[in-house]
């Protein structure tokens, strides 16, 4: 194996692994809202309380990282949400996320944060955007290797 094929595919597996997340993570906002999935009945979260929002960012804000749009502000906003749900629903319960249920709020906020700098990946909306418009929006383009611009010049002469 060499690099160029992990270069290839190193971005189409960040936007799979954004879809899979996205598409587990608003299921936990659709159970909120909606009480969908669930294996056996529950109320909908109350609305305006904190469990609410929760469902809100979690069921929209997963759509659109679904879609891969606006993959970067919504990802710093969600990597926020669970980084508030953790301190204020599993901390309190000890420290190790393991023991006070708290691994997956800790994994989705490392992972919505690692989405906002990096971003959604080649099969996305943002994406999608940014190739129509000639690449010239900032918040929308590809992080990756930079081209070597010395080889560009010495070529030229």
């Amino acid at each position: 194996m060499n690099d160029t094929m992990f270069e290839t595919w190193a971005p189409r597996l960040r936007s799979v692994m954004r879809v899979m997340a996205a598409f587990v993570f608003l299921a936990h906002g659709s159970q909120k809202l909606f009480a969908f999935p669930v294996t056996e009945p529950q109320p909908t979260a109350p609305l305006f309380t904190l469990f609410w929002f929760a469902g809100i960012c979690e069921f929209f804000g997963g759509s659109l990282m679904l879609l891969g749009w606006f993959t970067r502000p919504v990802a710093f906003i969600l990597a926020g949400e669970m980084a508030v749900a953790y301190f204020t629903r599993h901390a309190p319960g000890g420290f190790w996320p393991i023991l006070n249920r708290g691994e997956l709020a800790v994994l989705y906020c490392f992972l919505w944060l690692y989405l906002a700098v990096a971003g959604p990946g080649p099969w996305s909306l943002d994406a999608l955007r940014a190739r129509r418009s000639g690449g010239s929006r900032l918040p929308f383009r590809e992080s990756g290797p930079k081209p070597n611009r010395s080889v560009d010049v010495e070529e030229r002469r």
